[in-house]
């Protein structure tokens, strides 16, 4: 089953094609590229990827993301055989998105004014790296795996980083990883030391590491990781795919996820778009990305608080040069993301243009939240047994925000994705030692 998956640039008008084996991220005119399949999978892998969930022994069936592998079969194999999968699909023994489902979450509900039966949060926290970033690792290792790559790099805020090491000890590859020297949570650094990867320190932000890590990688013959890889989106991908056959593959009306490089926004969209296109659903949800008001770069230019002009996909001609403009401004005034929501800490979203692509499929909205809402959403979930870290509380500030406004309705079913657990400890300590805060409980003398 030779070609049946290929590279395709996002644009349009461009619509460059690559053989599944090309490294780039993006095509000779320096647009990101999609995975494309020829194949439209039977809507009877259904049942199988339910059964599925009795593994029988197997880890790709175990695993959260190779159970779909039907729809991820960019290596192009034999998916039922167990050797073949065994020899090109990289999986941390089918731990990865393996535990990771939607559940409902009563003290939540009631703290952003739903009904309980129509809200899920899904934890991704519970990957093996503690974050949602293990489900496209799996997937982008494996393509690294494919090409012969030796050495994975990314930029990192810290979850990516403690992925990639985490894959890349498993498979004995090398990797190295940029961060922006100071802005990264102790317990995410400590991790990415802890399986033994390079760390170059970045004196910037985020998006400076990021551009200094693609430079690199392209010199020094890298493979990057990060979300602006396509086969990281794949992996994503199987994020929605787990909240959807939860809900017996019935799509809520809401999917609500934090925003940062928008890699999630980007998979989010590609897997509907999917899906609709090959008749499995026929509603198609709402996403909603909830901003940091430090880090809110697709908000302002999405609502048009910048120059006026609303940023759209505008079906596959976007205002590229708003886009411009608004990072220039950014440059001249100064100004850099700041919040404590480190994971979110984004000034310029590698993954814009895949987003604004995924917002206008869904008739999507765009908003902002405050760390102190996004402090009081992380606190909520804990008060549920749950644990996230405070880039997931803005899914919970942002889906009490829209019900408060009445963008979403009382009656909407609503997915929100909590995208990893808490790695920065001092966050709640200072919170609850607050008497201040709404779910504060300081500690008696």
């Amino acid at each position: 089953m030779q070609d049946r998956a290929y590279l395709k640039c996002i644009d349009e008008q461009c619509g460059a094609k690559y053989p599944i084996t090309y490294t780039g991220v993006e095509c000779m005119a320096g647009h990101l590229l999609d995975v494309k399949y020829k194949d439209i999978p039977p809507y009877s892998l259904r049942e199988l990827f339910y059964n599925r969930r009795n593994p029988q022994g197997s880890i790709f069936n175990e695993s959260g993301v190779w159970r779909f592998r039907e729809l991820l079969n960019f290596c192009q194999i034999d998916t039922g055989d167990a050797k073949m999968c065994s020899k090109h699909l990289v999986s941390l023994d089918g731990a990865e998105g393996r535990l990771s489902k939607p559940y409902h979450m009563g003290r939540v509900a009631e703290f952003v004014g739903l009904n309980s039966e129509n809200l899920w949060l899904q934890p991704e926290g519970y990957n093996p790296s503690g974050s949602f970033k293990d489900n496209g690792m799996a997937t982008a290792v494996t393509h690294a795996k494919m090409v012969g790559a030796k050495k994975i790099v990314c930029a990192s805020t810290g979850n990516t980083s403690a992925s990639a090491g985490m894959f890349a000890a498993n498979e004995g590859m090398a990797c190295d990883v940029y961060i922006p020297s100071g802005q990264i949570a102790p317990g995410k650094l400590s991790q990415a030391y802890q399986f033994g990867t390079q760390i170059v320190k970045i004196d910037g932000n985020f998006d400076d590491a990021l551009d200094q890590s693609l430079r690199d990688t392209k010199e020094n013959n890298g493979y990057t990781v990060n979300s602006v890889n396509p086969f990281r989106i794949e992996g994503q991908k199987t994020i929605p795919y787990r909240a959807l056959e939860y809900l017996g593959w019935e799509p809520p009306d809401w999917i609500v996820y934090p925003g940062g490089a928008l890699g999630n926004t980007s998979s989010c969209g590609k897997a509907l778009m999917e899906l609709y296109d090959w008749g499995w659903i026929k509603k198609i949800p709402r996403i909603a990305v909830i901003n940091s008001k430090g880090a809110s770069t697709l908000s302002d230019l999405y609502n048009g608080s910048f120059e006026g002009e609303k940023l759209r996909w505008n079906q596959g001609k976007p205002n590229i040069e708003l886009i411009h403009r608004y990072y220039q401004s950014l440059d001249e005034q100064k100004k850099r993301p700041n919040t404590k929501a480190t994971a979110i800490q984004i000034g310029r979203p590698a993954n814009i243009l895949k987003g604004l692509r995924a917002l206008e499929f869904t008739n999507g909205i765009v908003d902002t939240v405050t760390d102190a809402q996004m402090l009081d959403g992380m606190s909520a979930v804990g008060l549920n047994g749950f644990d996230c870290e405070m880039a997931s509380g803005a899914t919970v500030a942002g889906i009490k925000k829209l019900t408060s406004c009445g963008i979403i309705k009382k009656d909407d079913s609503v997915v929100g994705i909590l995208t990893g657990r808490q790695k920065d400890p001092m966050l709640p300590v200072e919170y609850h030692n607050n008497p201040e805060n709404l779910f504060a409980r300081p500690p008696k003398d």
